[in-house]
Parts: C-alpha cells; sequence; structure tokens
C-alpha cells in the first residue's frame, strides 16, 4: 500500500533503524520508544489488522518477537523481561494500519521509569540500541548453536 509508512520502510523508501530482516518479516526501532530498545516486528506483506494477517504470516510475527524478546536479556540493555503487544484496530488504539508486534524491554522496579517513557516516547541513542538488539540476537543464536552441538 503505497501511503502506508510501514509498507514503505519494507521497500526501502522510508527510514528506519533495522534491527533484522528476512523474506517476510523486519525489525526496526519504534521512532517513539516507551523503552530503550522498544522494537517493532511486522510483516513484509501489508495486513491492516489481524482479520488480514494469514495465520503463518502471523506464527512467523511472533516467533520472531519470542526470540527478539529473549535476545533483550542476552543485549547490552540489560533487559529482565519485555511487553509483547500488537494494537488490533483503531478500538485497540492502533495507529498505524499495518500489523505490527511490539516488543517492549522491561526491568525489574521499572513501573514509574515505563509510566514516564509512556508519556514522553523519546528515542535513545539509535545506533547503539540497534548494535545491542543485534548483538543480544547474536548471542542467542551463538547459544542454541552451542546446546545443539
Amino acid at each position: 500500500m503505497s501511503g502506508c509508512t510501514f509498507c514503505r520502510i519494507v521497500a526501502g523508501d522510508a527510514p528506519a533503524t533495522k534491527i533484522f530482516e528476512d523474506d517476510h518479516l523486519v525489525a526496526f526501532l519504534d521512532i517513539r520508544p516507551i523503552t530503550r530498545g522498544h522494537t517493532l516486528v511486522i510483516p513484509k506483506r501489508h495486513a491492516t489488522d489481524l482479520d488480514e494477517l494469514d495465520p503463518e504470516t502471523g506464527a512467523r510475527l511472533f516467533g520472531f518477537g519470542h526470540r527478539l524478546a529473549k535476545s533483550m536479556r542476552r543485549a547490552g540493555l540489560t533487559a529482565d523481561g519485555a511487553n509483547l503487544l500488537i494494537n488490533d484496530g483503531k478500538a485497540a488504539f492502533q495507529t498505524v494500519h499495518h500489523v505490527h508486534l511490539h516488543v517492549i524491554p522491561r526491568h525489574h522496579g521499572d513501573t514509574l521509569r515505563f509510566a514516564k517513557g509512556f508519556v514522553l516516547r523519546r528515542p535513545h541513542d539509535t545506533e547503539r540500541t540497534a548494535a545491542a538488539l543485534r548483538a543480544g540476537l547474536d548471542r542467542l543464536a551463538d547459544e542454541e548453536r552451542e546446546t545443539t552441538a
């Protein structure tokens, strides 16, 4: 869809700080993050909402979100956990009408900082944050290779 910001990111016509990309998905830093490392995972093929998202792509989307959340514990972000969230439709406060999964790093005792981040939503050092997230994904892949070797 030509008017969709996320479709323009997929096409390379809009800027994004990408964390991951394959044939089906793209993951990039949210431009208005709640916490440092707040990442969006989107399908490359446009789906406005969950009604339009095929189950296989939905499984890939959540599967990578799960992987990214695990990697955030291994990244330089020192995350203790993560929120995974999809806002599906206007009633659920979806503002960009292309399905996207929010993966938001969390820390023990961060309730006030999280609430402040939700209100302020300011970018953090994007290049260092992206590098930390990529390194976390690499560490997770290394751990998985070691356990299967």
